[in-house]
């Protein structure tokens, strides 16, 4: 009996040095793992995408290069119509969610980009 309750732990232990490293995220489609370096390297590729669009590039050319941001804002003020896609780049919580304070912001004014980050996002007008 104290041989397979040694094994039995031997083989539990073995097991959980594999998930080092990784999260576990359970959901209602079942569970999931993710390795942190899968995050970091996300996070590397949107880090170096940002930083080579220019003012001008189009939403669908950078839609194509990113893909599906991870929230969205859109707002029309005078007239023009701004969206603000945000894109995770930095991992502030390491708790398996993404928030916007993780994310860079990709402003455009109907349809154009006009700017990247915090200075982009103060461009927008605000009415009161």
């Amino acid at each position: 009996m104290k041989g397979s309750q040694l094994a039995a732990l031997g083989l539990v232990a073995a097991l959980s040095f594999g998930l080092q490293g990784c999260i576990v995220v359970a959901d209602g489609d079942g569970i999931h793992s993710y390795d942190k370096a899968d995050y970091e390297e996300r996070e590397e590729r949107n880090r170096k995408a940002i930083a080579s669009f220019n003012e001008g590039a189009t939403l669908k050319q950078v839609e194509n290069e990113m893909g599906t941001p991870n929230f969205s804002d859109l707002v029309t003020v005078d007239g023009v119509r701004y969206r603000v896609m945000y894109y995770r780049t930095n991992r502030v919580h390491a708790d398996g969610n993404t928030t916007k304070d993780e994310c860079t912001p990709l402003v455009f004014a109907d349809g154009v980009l006009i700017g990247t980050g915090d200075l982009a996002l103060a461009r927008i007008p605000h009415h009161d």
